[in-house]
């Protein structure tokens, strides 16, 4: 699938405010105090006019101070998130996102019909920072967001999180049963799939990348 856009679509997000420069210390320390995490990676700015052009909406935790600081999705070095995506071919190169996300890196997400976003938006050094409630918060609001964006899957990373997001306490990862989550719109997918942050030492880029092609070929095949 790739999303044909509008001959005059442009990219719409910010810019990092760091101009191009890797965070420092300092930079993390302001992220943090701000409690403002970063923009959505979408289409177009809202979910309404981004509905029905994604073939993944990819679900991360929260974000980095290093995320936040660059607004960038997966920002931090040593994260495999990037990596994966490319190794899985869902991505033909790997995204660099240290210094922000560049204009032609976000023109590819939407043309491959990729968005990028989160249970909580308030920055933190690691994912169990984060209360019960936030995350229960978040996935209430992931309900109601899927069924105005309407993509063919979502993938959240994070086992963790998506059982406390959604009080299922024994879910596995792979693909879920939606019937489990009042209000989840029956034709989009549900996968959970792993961390990528270089904290889960479970996981390797290759071990992620298998589960994001399973994904990715399965959505291709959506009667969506």
């Amino acid at each position: 699938m790739s999303t044909q856009l509008p001959t005059n679509w442009t990219p719409w997000r910010a810019d990092s405010p760091l101009a191009g420069r890797r965070p420092t210390r300092a930079d993390f320390a302001t992220a943090i105090d701000s409690g403002l995490g970063r923009e959505d990676v979408l289409p177009y700015p809202t979910d309404e006019a981004s509905a029905g052009l994604l073939r993944m909406l990819i679900v991360g935790i929260n974000p980095s101070p290093w995320t936040a600081a660059v607004n960038a999705p997966f920002a931090r070095p040593g994260n495999r998130f990037w990596p994966s995506l490319a190794e899985a071919g869902v991505l033909p190169h790997r995204v660099d996102a240290s210094t922000g996300l560049s204009r032609g890196d976000e023109r590819l997400l939407a043309e491959r019909g990729i968005g990028i976003t989160n249970f909580v938006s308030r920055p933190s050094a690691r994912a169990d920072e984060l209360t019960a409630e936030e995350l229960h918060t978040g996935g209430q609001q992931l309900v109601d967001r899927v069924n105005v964006l309407q993509p063919r899957a979502v993938a959240i990373v994070g086992i963790t999180a998506f059982r406390t997001a959604f009080s299922l306490p024994k879910a596995q990862l792979g693909r879920q049963d939606i019937e489990t989550i009042a209000g989840w719109p029956e034709r989009v997918q549900l996968w959970a799939l792993p961390n990528p942050s270089g904290l889960n030492a479970h996981e390797t880029i290759q071990s992620i990348a298998q589960k994001w092609q399973a994904v990715w070929d399965v959505s291709a095949k959506s009667s969506h």
